[in-house]
């Protein structure tokens, strides 16, 4: 009885490390059929590619888990912060293209000829002459010439 539970892990083992040592063969036959095995083939074949089973492939080596996480995590972030950023400038566009609707409404005002006023610091309405109509009607233009694009 105690020699089975020496002799069973020896076993074990030893088919661990032949198995580990096996190579597989992969071919094609005659009919162009692919066949893969662990003994070399016999006769003519096509197209022959031997490969260690225990050996690391020397391709390139595939990201870990926790590699492709914190790229996916990368990458969400990134579009993120780029959505936020478009957002941002879409609503400063709006804000733009509102304050030059703004200052082309008021420059048509003063240039309608109505009468116009503005309140002072003190509250009370003063109306607007020819030469400070004139002054603000030059500032409208200023604004929407620097501002606005047509």
């Amino acid at each position: 009885m105690r020699s089975i539970r020496y002799l069973l892990p020896l076993v074990a083992a030893s088919c661990v490390a032949l198995s580990a040592s096996a190579q597989i063969y992969q071919w094609k036959d005659q009919n162009g059929k692919t066949v893969i095995s662990d003994k070399p083939p016999i006769g003519q074949v096509q197209q022959q590619k031997q490969t260690d089973s225990g050996a690391p492939e020397s391709g390139p080596r595939q990201p870990s888990l926790a590699d492709r996480e914190m790229e996916f995590r990368k990458r969400r972030k990134e579009a993120q912060e780029k959505a936020e950023k478009a957002q941002e400038e879409e609503r400063a566009a709006a804000r733009k293209n509102e304050n030059c609707q703004n200052a082309r409404r008021q420059l048509r005002a003063l240039e309608s000829g109505e009468r116009m006023s503005l309140r002072g610091d003190d509250g009370e309405r003063h109306y607007l002459d020819d030469a400070q109509r004139g002054q603000e009607a030059a500032k409208m233009r200023q604004i929407i010439e620097n501002q606005c694009p047509e």
